[in-house]
Parts: C-alpha cells; structure tokens; sequence
C-alpha cells in the first residue's frame, strides 16, 4: 500500500534549517525518508539528524542570487534533482518603522521577500523539467494578514510572499504546486526574545484557543502534507496554521464571555 507520507529518494530543501522552525521541519522530512538539504550564513551547532542520516548543509545568504543559484546548482549536482523547497528563512528585530532606515526596511524586503522569490524561480527551472514536476512552500506568517507593529516591513514582505505564492501556483502550474504556510506564534529556541520568560509565554500561550504556542514539528508536519500526494489538487493555498488564531481584544474590554 503507497504511503504518501514516504519521502524516500526525494531531495527536499529546507532554508533556515538548522534551528527554530526550520529544524523542525528538516527533522519531519527526514524521518520521513528525504533527503534534506539545509542553508543558512553559519554551520549549525549540530545538523537535524535521524536513524545515523543527517542534512546535508550548504553555506548561502539568500539575499545573494549569485549564492542561491549556487546553492540550487550544487543540489542538482549532488542529488540529479530537487522535489521540495521550503522557504523558511526569514525574521526581522523589532523596530518602529517611524525610526527604521532605509537600509534596515530594504534589508527585510530582501530576505523576506526577494530571496524566496529568487530562490522559486530558480527551483523551479529545476522541477519544470523532472517528470515528477515539484513542490514549493512558502512559510509566511498570521503577520502578512494582520497588523504587524514593531516588525512593519516584515509583516508588509510576508504580505507580499503570499501573494507570490498565489501567482507563482498559477504560472507554473500544473508541473510545480506552489503553497504558503501563515504560521502563528511558535516556541523555538529564540521565544524568549520575542515573548519573555516562562510567565509572559504562559501568558501569551493563554490567548491562544489551543492554549499553546505551536512546535516546530507542527510546522513541519504540515509541510509533510502539503509536499505530499495527499495535497495533489492543492495549490496557490494558504494554510493558517496558528491554533484558531487570536481572540478579537474588543471581546476583552468588553467583558465579554468571560
């Protein structure tokens, strides 16, 4: 019986994948059989590892193109093909976009938006000429569809990655899907930074109808099934993957149901 969820003799790209979400999501692929390719500017502490196989890891900055397409080329080298990319990489510090620099804004364009878009066109040269045909997810963020105070430019460059994702899923069909991930809060490695201690995640988690932040591997699970036949006639899709999102704050001031 097939098991869509075998990725045995697929090459799968993570970026970002050596820590945080994209570890996690590394981590799924490779349990699932894949063989994961991971990237970023400095070698992980550890590589994602599973049953004595490990990632296979490639120094690139994406807001590069001479690196990516680097990057891309080495992959087709090594391997003879590319079935998944995952565009992970990504962030922003926090900064009011009052007092935000031209170069600050422009540097978060570049990796939030511009090194995916680079990064899918490259990929998919690749798959539009396998068979087999592709798969691309992006991973944005529930900040390209709310207000994103502190991280504007950010929130604006996820905006823009999943109205990419739309029109990429309708050029390059039907050879390459291409799908978004609009991923909530998670507990990585870096929540402290972003929520606090122990206490403010507990009661940032309180607001959440599932009443936690995800994990990774939520993440990652869902890229599973996305990538996999079972989401054949799924494309130009974005995913909400936030545990129901947030409650509405007027039902707060309000007192309402509580």
């Amino acid at each position: 019986m097939h098991d869509p969820t075998n990725f045995e003799g697929k090459v799968v790209v993570v970026t970002g994948g050596g820590k945080g979400v994209g570890r996690g999501i590394s981590q799924c692929f490779l349990e699932a059989g894949a063989e994961v390719v991971i990237c970023g500017r400095e070698v992980p502490s550890s590589l994602p590892e599973y049953a004595g196989r490990e990632a296979l890891f490639i120094p690139c900055d994406l807001r590069e193109f001479e690196q990516s397409q680097r990057l891309i080329d080495t992959i087709v080298a090594r391997h003879g093909r590319l079935d998944v990319l995952i565009n992970n990489a990504g962030g922003a510090p926090f900064a009011h976009a009052a007092n935000a620099s031209p170069r600050f804004s422009e540097s978060i364009i570049r990796l939030n938006l511009l090194a995916p878009l680079n990064l899918c066109q490259l990929a998919n040269r690749v798959m539009q000429e396998q068979a087999s045909g592709g798969t691309i997810i992006n991973i944005c963020s529930v900040s390209a569809t709310r207000p994103s105070p502190g991280t504007a430019a950010y929130g604006a460059a996820k905006a823009g990655l999943l109205n990419l994702t739309r029109s990429l899923a309708v050029e390059w069909a039907p050879k390459v899907r291409v799908n978004a991930i609009n991923a909530g809060l998670i507990r990585t490695e870096q929540s402290a930074l972003h929520y606090g201690d122990e206490a403010a995640i507990a009661r940032v988690a309180a607001t959440i109808p599932l009443q936690r932040l995800a994990d990774p591997r939520d993440i990652g699970d869902t890229c599973l099934f996305l990538a996999s036949s079972m989401a054949r006639y799924v494309s130009g899709a974005d995913l909400s993957v936030h545990g129901g999102g947030e409650r509405p704050a007027f039902l707060d001031a309000a007192g309402v149901g509580q």
